[in-house]
C-alpha cells in the first residue's frame, strides 16, 4: 500500500497538480458557496476553488499532503478561504446538503456515491474524475485494474442525478506518462425540463488562472 505520507514529503507526487480543465471551465455556472474536495492530496481541486471564491473543506487522510495544501494556500493568498479535515476518504461521514459543489479526482471510491449525494445541496454539483481500465499502455495511475474503472462504470454511478458532462479519453503527457481518464460533471436535480449550462471555453479568464469577478471573497493520480 502507497504511504502517502512519504510520496508526498519525498517530492514524488506533484505538489502543484493542476485541476481538470473540465472542472474549471464549468466553475463559473456553479452556484458560490461551500465546497468539498475529496482524497484533496496536494490540493489539486481546493486550491483552485478557493480562488475562485469558494470555502473549501479539504479532506485527506494524509497529515503531510494536508500540510502542503495549507502552505499553498498562504502562498496564493486564500488561507482563509481552506479548512483541511485529515479523515479517510473511504469511512469519513459527510455532512448532509451541505455543499454546492463537491470533486473527488484519482480516488476511486465507487462505494461513496450516495454518501456525496446526500452532502450536496439541492441543485449542487459533483465532479469526478479517475483512471479508466484500457487496452493501450497507460503508463499513468494504478498498476492493476481494481483501481481503474470499467468503461462506463461512473455514468452508471451517476445516474441518479442529472448528468452535464461525461467523457472517456486517453491524454497524452509528458515523459510518455499517457492517461485513460473518465470524467463525470452532474447536479442533484430531477424533472423532465431542467436548466443545462454551457461548457464555456477552456481559454476563460478563469481557465487561465484568473478569478470570477462576482466571487467575493487520488487518489491514484500518478
Amino acid at each position: 500500500m502507497t504511504d502517502w505520507d512519504d510520496r508526498f514529503a519525498s517530492g514524488d507526487y506533484p505538489r502543484e497538480p493542476e485541476p481538470s480543465a473540465v472542472l474549471r471551465s464549468y466553475v463559473a455556472a456553479i452556484p458560490d458557496g461551500r465546497a468539498l474536495d475529496v482524497a484533496a492530496g496536494t490540493g489539486r481541486n481546493a486550491i483552485a476553488l478557493a480562488e475562485a471564491g469558494y470555502a473549501v473543506d479539504a479532506l485527506d487522510a494524509s497529515r503531510e499532503g494536508l500540510s502542503i495544501v495549507r502552505e499553498r494556500a498562504a502562498e496564493r493568498g486564500v488561507a482563509d478561504r481552506i479548512e483541511t479535515i485529515q479523515a479517510d476518504a473511504s469511512t469519513y461521514g459527510f455532512p448532509p446538503e451541505a455543499y454546492e459543489l463537491i470533486t473527488m479526482s484519482f480516488f476511486h471510491a465507487l462505494d461513496r456515491f450516495a454518501d456525496l449525494t446526500e452532502a450536496l445541496a439541492p441543485g449542487g454539483y459533483l465532479f469526478v474524475e479517475g483512471h479508466l481500465r484500457s487496452t493501450d499502455a497507460t503508463p499513468s495511475g494504478p498498476g492493476n485494474d481494481r483501481y481503474r474503472f470499467a468503461a462506463n462504470e461512473l455514468l452508471r454511478a451517476g445516474l441518479g442525478l442529472t448528468v452535464l458532462y461525461y467523457d472517456e479519453t486517453t491524454e497524452e503527457r509528458p515523459d510518455d506518462r499517457r492517461r485513460a481518464t473518465a470524467r463525470l460533471l452532474a447536479r442533484r436535480s430531477s424533472g423532465g425540463r431542467q436548466t443545462y449550462p454551457p461548457r464555456p471555453d477552456e481559454g476563460d479568464p478563469l481557465a487561465e488562472g484568473g478569478r470570477r469577478d462576482d466571487r467575493t471573497a487520488e487518489r491514484t493520480d500518478g
